[in-house]
């Protein structure tokens, strides 16, 4: 959408004619909407409020300060300075240009009341506190102006002025509020995704339901290493503690090796006390652990209650293998059952 910017152009008036013009030009030609007021009288209120909502309405503020201060109000305040102040309370994005050589400049065009003079001094002295360039000729500022507002309107985007025929129709307005509604709740059934499992899953067993597991570990012959007997056992778990173990494989993705890899390890510490028994009777040693059924029911379960899923990543197609990830619900519980506790 088409934007105009409208900026407000202050200066004292008389000794800048000619600059004032250039000005003008460079915002015109930046397709800007220049407003000024200083070449009225501004002697009462009604003007002075006239002039304050003026600037209220513009995007962007200008100043331009050669070697006069102006005419001034009851306080002793040149109008020029009183715009300048108004527009940085109301934090209107300002750059500020100064003559460079101030002391060049022919005497028609300067303050001669010492009392202006040093006001002058203190303005510019306030000015300088911000943003500000130098001029030297009236064409010299009109380029300074262009270069500069650019410039500004990247680092300080304002709403600007569209024309009322490229506002949206009702109908547009319309669609994107709905849109907007729906981003919103997408946003609030991610959140929700995060906390609680898939609707549905609360009737699945899960959290710290005891499940028993089926396992084949197997013995080898202390003296004949070679020779290999199958045993089958069965452990009980909660949910909890097998999802605790295996799910920090997950926050990246893993593959069914490293998974059942990882399971081995955890059946064979929980049951290796019984394992030992186990074999000790037979004068026989542990070698292994096969739990391949045993992974393929956790897999499954885990994906129906929400907590991994398969991993869509793109990758070789050399490579075959099938990886799995935490969802952002089986991050939360994972980081819930691993997280160390304040004690």
């Amino acid at each position: 959408m088409e934007k105009k910017y409208q900026v407000f152009v202050s200066s004292t008036y008389k000794d800048l004619t000619d600059e004032r013009k250039e000005v003008i030009q460079a915002l015109l030609e930046l397709d800007c909407i220049p407003v000024g007021m200083e070449m009225f009288p501004a002697a009462d209120d009604d003007q002075w409020t006239l002039i304050k909502n003026l600037i209220n309405d513009c995007d962007y503020y200008v100043l331009i300060v050669g070697a006069r201060y102006g005419s001034v109000d009851d306080e002793g305040m040149s109008y020029t300075q009183k715009e300048y102040e108004y527009a940085v309370q109301g934090k209107i994005p300002i750059i500020s240009f100064l003559h460079k050589n101030p002391d060049e400049i022919p005497s028609g065009k300067t303050e001669q009341d010492p009392k202006a003079k040093e006001r002058l001094k203190q303005f510019l002295a306030v000015v300088q506190n911000k943003m500000c360039r130098y001029w030297i000729t009236p064409a010299d500022l009109g380029s300074q102006v262009s270069r500069s507002l650019v410039k500004l309107i990247k680092t300080n985007p304002r709403p600007g002025w569209v024309k009322a025929t490229d506002l949206p129709t009702e109908d547009a307005i319309r669609e994107i509020l709905d849109l907007k509604a729906k981003i919103e709740r997408m946003k609030l059934e991610a959140d929700a995704s995060k906390s609680q499992g898939p609707e549905g899953t609360e009737d699945f067993s899960q959290g710290e339901d005891e499940v028993d597991f089926s396992f084949m570990y197997i013995g080898v012959e202390k003296s004949y290493p070679n020779t290999r007997y199958q045993y089958e056992s069965e452990f009980s778990v909660t949910w909890n503690e097998i999802f605790a173990a295996i799910s920090p494989l997950m926050i990246d993705e893993a593959t069914d090796d490293s998974i059942n890899s990882t399971l081995k390890s955890f059946i064979f510490k929980k049951e290796k006390d019984n394992i030992s028994e186990s074999l000790a009777k037979t004068n026989r040693k542990f070698a292994e652990i096969k739990a391949n059924d045993t992974l393929q029911t956790i897999k499954v379960q885990f994906r129906a209650l929400g907590l991994i899923t398969e991993s869509n990543r793109k990758r070789s197609i050399h490579d075959k293998d099938t990886y799995w990830q935490l969802t952002p619900y089986g991050d939360n519980v994972m980081t819930r059952l691993r997280a160390i506790k304040r004690v």
